[in-house]
């Protein structure tokens, strides 16, 4: 008989099969034995009838511990009280493994414990869901870039230098010379793009930042594609086109897992609908200001209370634009008709979660660029190759970078982006 995964059961309604499993829960009702299994692909029930199976197997059924792993045999059948829709009433069981003092239980177990215990935790269908619709993301990240002829570029990990400064990086010896790991790909997907038109990096990214919000991680993958003879305008609508087609892919890939996570999906569609809203630095400041927010200024950066406030104001994820020079890198493209701002846009999430990407305008004048290094106090030599893209036929390019993580966390409804990665790193932890 053939053995499959719980995944292809609709297939299979009616025939009898095998399916290796680990048994997530378990609960019996007298004469029927109930086991909650799993198998990596899907949960669902398993029914074990005593009447319909030797006592031995009914028995073995009533005593399996916590993930003690198992291959099941028995009828693929219809269950429309489950989220999955399909259960299999069991008429063999073989164990695998046996599984003795889970530490995971059904019952209510603190953070602590469970980020101890993240290994273990992974196997949990929250946990699990979660990662279904980080996976369905990825794939649906190359398809979008593929399908529009963006060519995927691999930048360093380790760099000498960093777009945005040092001042938050994690130093390590190259040898006999100082290297970080890197903070954004985006400068050699700056030169990649010269060299391929349209083009994505999709990698880890390290941030040293000492914080301990539901937003950040300090180990986190950045999708960072660059385009040349693009202006911002342009980018925007390829921003928000990657990202309500990342929203259509999960709708239409996740069903199951978003009903397990009780994700709203009829909001979720309104995150389909283009064109996405936008509103200038000087408006999103007005519009704190005049709803009581007397702790920002002009030239301030937004904190997560104003970018939550900003976000509520609107339906859709929603583009706040040029913001003021002082406060973003160099590489970005000033304003033509002000001084104070520059080309960029960032991507705010609805429900609170906060910035999903950040963009902009790069800037293409030589020495425009150069004085900014200056100004920032970087290191010219360091940045010679970086000016060379400026030397050699620069052409108007914009680019963009969002973060996985956080775009996770807000399509999944999830309260913490630590849940969005299998294995955080955060400000205090490393392990496992």
């Amino acid at each position: 008989m053939e053995q499959i995964q719980i995944i292809d059961s609709k297939k299979h309604v009616g025939e009898i099969v095998t399916i290796g499993a680990w048994v997530a829960n378990k609960r019996s009702s007298g004469k029927i034995a109930f086991l909650q299994l799993r198998d990596g692909t899907a949960f669902f029930q398993g029914v074990v009838v005593k009447s319909e199976v030797p006592e031995e197997v009914f028995q073995m059924a009533k005593n399996l511990s916590q993930e003690t792993s198992i291959l099941v045999t028995g009828e693929i059948r219809e269950d429309s009280r489950s989220k999955f829709g399909y259960e299999i009433g069991i008429t063999n069981i073989e164990v695998v493994s046996e599984s003795h003092d889970y530490p995971i239980t059904p019952k209510e177990h603190g953070t602590d414990f469970l980020m101890d215990h993240r290994h273990l935790w992974l196997r949990s269908s929250r946990q699990h869901a979660v990662m279904q619709i980080r996976n369905e993301i990825i794939r649906a990240t190359y398809e979008f870039f593929n399908n529009n002829q963006f060519v995927k570029i691999d930048p360093p990990i380790l760099t000498g230098s960093a777009p945005e400064g040092t001042t938050d990086l994690f130093e390590t010896n190259y040898f006999d010379q100082k290297a970080y790991l890197s903070q954004s790909g985006q400068l050699y997907m700056e030169a990649a793009a010269m060299a391929f038109g349209k083009v994505f990096s999709f990698g880890p990214t390290f941030r040293a930042e000492k914080s301990k919000t539901r937003r950040h991680l300090i180990e986190f993958w950045m999708i960072e594609p660059e385009m040349a003879f693009t202006h911002q305008e342009e980018s925007l609508e390829v921003q928000e086109q990657y990202v309500a087609f990342l929203v259509q892919s999960v709708l239409d890939n996740c069903e199951y897992a978003l009903d397990v996570l009780e994700r709203d999906k009829e909001v979720l569609k309104t995150y389909t609908k283009l064109p996405f809203p936008r509103i200038t630095y000087d408006d999103a400041i007005e519009l704190l200001k005049k709803n009581g927010f007397d702790d920002i200024e002009w030239g301030d950066d937004f904190g997560s209370p104003h970018e939550t406030f900003i976000a509520n104001s609107f339906e859709q994820p929603v583009f706040i634009l040029n913001y003021p020079k002082a406060i973003k890198p160099f590489y970005m493209k000033p304003h033509p008709t002000r001084e104070d701002v520059v080309i960029c846009a960032d991507m705010i999430a609805p429900e609170g979660y906060g910035e999903i990407i950040g963009g902009s305008e790069r800037a293409t004048d030589y020495d425009f660029l150069l004085e900014q290094i200056k100004n920032h106090g970087l290191d010219e030599k360091e940045y010679s190759w970086y000016l060379d893209l400026r030397k050699y036929g620069s052409v108007p390019h914009s680019g963009f970078g969002l973060g996985l993580e956080r775009t996770v966390t807000w399509i999944s409804g999830i309260d913490h982006v630590r849940e969005a990665i299998p294995f955080p790193r955060l400000l205090n932890r490393i392990y496992p």
